[in-house]
């Protein structure tokens, strides 16, 4: 499924039934199952399975735990050689995944999107800055953000809903979280559509 912003296409990787592989370039370590420990690359990879160069392939079917700059911690098991090393499927929960496909959606988007690179949720500010919030009853503002995450935005704005009020950033459904002096913090009810946020959603009317 692709989604268009501002005629900038964009990838998603949240597909029914399966999951859209994205070409990354994401630097780690790995432990094979007797411990022993490699650097490695990752150069594509899904919620559900990764390639992986490596200097040492292990045996198909061996567990494999690898710590991935930006990722954190992913395990796996050896499926098949890939060229230059192995790929892997992902063992995951459902939350890990979908934290996953945040990340990767992330990187594989943020070239096409002029994003800076997001490290663990660092706050960014992004170009587009006008924007309005819409209360539940209807009511909307003009707002301005002052910086934004995968998780959340800090904006200034004339009025202070309550805190936990739900709101409607743009296009983005998010919740007050807190008060500030010019404006409000909100946390985004789902990480996965920030590139919607930043590159469509947050444009003035």
């Amino acid at each position: 499924m692709h989604t268009q912003a501002l005629q900038t296409e964009t990838v998603d990787l949240v597909e029914p039934g399966r999951f859209q592989r994205v070409k990354i370039s994401l630097l780690g370590r790995y432990m094979l199952a007797d411990r022993r420990e490699f650097p490695c690359q990752v150069v594509e990879m899904s919620p559900g399975d990764a390639v992986i160069i490596a200097p040492e392939m292990g045996k198909l079917g061996e567990r494999v735990i690898a710590y991935i700059d930006h990722l954190g911690r992913i395990e796996g098991t050896i499926q098949k050689e890939a060229d230059g090393g192995f790929e892997v499927s992902v063992n995951a929960s459902p939350r890990k995944r979908d934290k996953l496909a945040a990340q990767l959606t992330w990187f594989a988007n943020k070239d096409i999107l002029n994003l800076p690179e997001d490290r663990r949720h660092e706050r960014q500010v992004p170009d587009i800055r006008h924007s309005r919030i819409i209360l539940e009853d209807g009511r909307n503002y003009r707002c301005k953000i002052v910086d934004i995450s995968l998780s959340g935005a800090a904006v200034e704005i004339d009025v202070k809903p309550a805190m936990n009020t739900p709101i409607t950033l743009g296009r983005m459904r998010a919740t007050v979280v807190r008060h500030f002096d010019d404006g409000i913090a909100v946390e985004f009810s789902s990480v996965q559509e920030i590139f919607t946020v930043v590159q469509a959603s947050l444009r003035s009317e």
